[in-house]
């Protein structure tokens, strides 16, 4: 019986030659060198330190070498799995702090921004107009009045001496809750507030009531069904047009600057006599276009005037209708329209802007209050 070899020599087992054992080290830690990210590392472990790499295959072939041959041949590829262990541990620190250097720039966050990252948004311009306007009539000493959008025919119709076959009680102008015979609309100026102060106060009476109303309109560029209005009252003894004209002409001032003044024109309403269409002068041209062909304004169509709101003095009917003496007593009363006033005063050129809701129209008013 033949005794072992005990002259194997392991160099002629070609995965346990050095230079093979260096080969396969030098591969892993040039791939381990390469890799960019975590995944491509992950990659690269498994190729080159997982139970399939090269190192792995040669370390099983020592097993069958004879004791003389192991130790050399384990400590050299044990070097060399030591060495590419050590680099992937090292290149992984590597990686992970550039990866969490990364995600602290990619996904910082800065504290000290607002929480609250939803537009504010604004009033609208019709809510702040109507504030100020009630302001400007409160500074004068006035009431502000309010009364029901829904309104008694009487009120809205009767008491202001609007008779039964007036047009403005057809259902072309009016909006009837249930039927004319109902006897119950919404209504379509602010005057019967009016009516209400009067039968429910004694003069003197000084009152301005801006408010909501409703007319069978269609919606375009200078109309609108739902629409707003202020309306003034004034009932005291003595009271003349020239009170009326004196106040319009502060109510001017306050709403379109100093020096911009009002005119007063001949008109029909049934609640005043006399009555009067109310012009203010043109605040972009001051007049100055009228008759000057090479200077027109677009704003008044170089008349000089644009037509505002109507007035006059209280009608005697409407004062004897709430009980007040119309010997003893006299009044006069205006009404102007809100969104034809911010047309005016902010060169606002379609009404339907006002309605539709669009936040791009509110927000250079801002958010006054």
């Amino acid at each position: 019986m033949s005794a072992p070899n005990s002259n194997y020599d392991p160099v002629e087992v070609t995965a346990l030659h050095a230079d093979e054992v260096e080969q396969f080290r030098d591969a892993a830690l040039e791939a381990i060198s390469a890799a960019t990210d975590l995944d491509q590392l992950r990659v690269v472990r498994t190729a080159h330190a997982g139970d399939r790499s090269p190192l792995a295959l040669a370390n099983r072939e020592i097993g069958a070498l004879p004791p003389q041959a192991k130790a050399e041949a384990g400590r050299r590829v044990g070097q060399a799995r030591a060495a590419i262990t050590a680099a992937l541990q090292q290149r992984e620190v590597e990686l992970l702090a550039e990866r969490d250097a990364r995600i602290l720039v990619d996904e910082t966050v800065d504290v000290t921004l607002p929480w609250d990252r939803l537009p504010r948004g604004a009033r609208h311009p019709l809510t702040t107009l109507q504030e100020r306007i009630a302001d400007v009539f409160v500074a004068m000493g006035y009431e502000v009045a309010e009364g029901p959008e829904v309104e008694a025919e009487w009120l809205n119709f009767d008491a202001l001496n609007l008779d039964p076959d007036h047009p403005a009680r057809t259902m072309q102008d009016t909006f009837w809750v249930e039927s004319p015979e109902s006897g119950v609309v919404l209504r379509t100026q602010t005057s019967p507030v009016q009516i209400r102060a009067m039968l429910t106060r004694e003069p003197p009476i000084y009152i301005v009531c801006p408010g909501r109303t409703f007319r069978t309109d269609d919606l375009d560029a200078t109309h609108t069904p739902v629409f707003h209005q202020v309306e003034g009252l004034v009932v005291d003894e003595g009271i003349t047009m020239a009170h009326l004209k004196g106040t319009l002409d502060a109510f001017v001032g306050a709403m379109f600057g100093a020096g911009i003044t009002s005119r007063i024109r001949p008109a029909y309403f049934p609640f005043t006599e006399p009555s009067a269409e109310v012009d203010l002068q043109c605040f972009v041209c001051g007049g100055a276009s009228v008759g000057d062909p090479d200077n027109p304004c677009r704003t008044c169509n170089s008349e000089g005037w644009i037509e505002w709101g109507g007035c006059g003095v209280v009608n005697p009917r409407v004062l004897v209708a709430c009980g007040i003496d119309p010997d003893r007593y006299s009044g006069f009363a205006f009404g102007i329209g809100i969104e034809r006033t911010l047309m005016f005063r902010h060169d606002v050129r379609d009404m339907r802007d006002m309605v539709e809701g669009d936040v791009r129209f509110t927000l250079p008013f801002g958010t006054e209050i």
